[in-house]
């Protein structure tokens, strides 16, 4: 996929700034989709697969790390907050969130699209997707086969394991992983992340011992390796 077929969904109420950022993507070559509250955002990520999300915290219907817990449930999408509000406890409460960038009014529309292709480059979104030798998912059953042996799962890894498959080389915050996997998250502990990658960890290492294809980014979570 080149840069000139990736779409932006720009959640954001104030026309001015969304024409702004609309006009400045499509310069860039994006394509730039605009919602103008949190509600028409969430709904149009539903009909439609986008690349990346810009999202205005101060939405006028909800909070915007409401309508970025929704997002994430609906599949892992790179998200970058927009906020008139400078403050460090909201700037360190959207990165643990799992957000990939933060950005504070006013701002330039030209950085913001430059930070747009800087997510884009860091998370490899061209990356290719896993060889169908190495996991293939079914989706029917909820299983999930590596190597062409299926493994025996529990739900929760089985999303886990699912939500890594579906961005390989992205690196997920166990925050985010909570956010995916689990039905209540707000009443589990992020350890319980770490003791779940390791269970999995285990049965991958039992059909191929040799091989660790989820990976620790020390400080920040897991992803998993594109080579293996």
């Amino acid at each position: 996929m080149t840069q000139h077929q990736r779409r932006i969904l720009l959640i954001e109420d104030e026309s001015a700034i969304a024409d702004a950022v609309v006009y400045a993507l499509q310069t860039e070559g994006f394509e730039a989709v605009w919602c103008n509250t949190g509600v028409e955002g969430l709904r149009e990520s539903e009909a439609a697969r986008f690349d990346l999300v810009i999202l205005d915290i101060g939405l006028p219907d909800a909070s915007g790390f409401d309508i970025y817990r929704q997002l994430q449930a609906l599949g892992p999408i790179p998200v970058i907050f927009l906020t008139a509000r400078s403050g460090e406890i909201d700037r360190v409460a959207g990165l643990e969130m799992g957000a990939d960038d933060y950005v504070v009014k006013p701002f330039s529309p030209r950085e913001l699209t430059a930070r747009v292709r800087a997510v884009l480059r860091r998370l490899n979104m061209g990356t290719p997707p896993i060889p169908s030798t190495r996991f293939q998912v079914d989706e029917d059953r909820l299983r999930i086969s590596y190597l062409g042996h299926e493994l025996d799962l529990s739900r929760y890894e089985y999303r886990l394991l699912k939500t890594l498959i579906d961005a390989p080389g992205r690196v997920f915050s166990r925050a985010h992983l909570l956010q995916s996997a689990w039905d209540h998250p707000e009443h589990s502990l992020e350890r319980t992340v770490d003791t779940h990658i390791k269970t999995i960890r285990a049965k991958l290492r039992a059909v191929q011992p040799d091989q660790d294809p989820i990976k620790t980014r020390r400080g920040l979570g897991y992803y998993l390796s594109v080579s293996g």
